[in-house]
Parts: C-alpha cells; sequence; structure tokens
C-alpha cells in the first residue's frame, strides 16, 4: 500500500507534468473540477474558475514541446491531516517563474487540488 507522502507526491509530480506538456488529461487527473485559482499580483484579487484555466492550458504552447529544461520544485509541504495538505512549488512556464501554494485533499479518487494560490517570482532571460 502507498504511503500518504508517495500519493502526495505523485499527485505533485503529475502537477508539474501537467503543466509542463499541457496534456489536459493529467490535468484532470489532479484538479478537482470546483477548483479555483486565486492572485493579486495586479493589487487586487483575482479569482479564476477551473475551466477558464484549462482553457489556457489548452491554447498554450508547452514548455516540453520548446524542450525547455525542467524547472519544478517542492519547496514545502504542510501537512493538515491525512487527508488534507498545503504543498508550495517552484516552476518555469517559458520565461515565467511561478510560486504556487495548492490545496490539495484527498477522495476515493486520490489527491486533488481544490485551490490553487500563484505568484509571478520573476522572469527569466
Amino acid at each position: 500500500m502507498m504511503s500518504r507522502n508517495t500519493e502526495l507526491l505523485s499527485a505533485i509530480q503529475i502537477y508539474f507534468d501537467a503543466l509542463y506538456t499541457c496534456d489536459l488529461q493529467l490535468f484532470d487527473r489532479v484538479f478537482h473540477p470546483a477548483c479555483s485559482l486565486f492572485d493579486a499580483d495586479e493589487g487586487a484579487i483575482v479569482v479564476d474558475p477551473i475551466a477558464a484555466y484549462r482553457r489556457v492550458i489548452a491554447e498554450r504552447i508547452s514548455p516540453s514541446s520548446r524542450s525547455q529544461p525542467r524547472e519544478d520544485e517542492i519547496v514545502l509541504i504542510h501537512w493538515l491531516s491525512d487527508v488534507s495538505a498545503t504543498v508550495k512549488v517552484r516552476l518555469r512556464i517559458h520565461e515565467n517563474v511561478f510560486i504556487d501554494h495548492l490545496c490539495l485533499v484527498k477522495d476515493k479518487d486520490g489527491w486533488r487540488i481544490v485551490a490553487k494560490i500563484w505568484h509571478l517570482e520573476r522572469k527569466t532571460a
């Protein structure tokens, strides 16, 4: 039987792979259908429903298609319970380096992202 750590790490890897390849099957496996995304980089809170973010991913040129080197890492995992956790990750999508805080819960379908707060940390050359 997989440990909670292994299962959560697997879900995070699916998240990284989905964004790197823009694979909607992977995207749908890791994001809960009621998930929302939040940011405040422009000084106001912006909320995007998962359907809008899914369209962005569907239309994005994938980093993998440009042979961009992988730059994704888990910065922090905070366990709230055996079935809920928050995870801080850093990843690069083209010239943008993001910090994401992912709220994940586990149900019969496994670990799913139910909320995402993201911040554009920096742009690369």
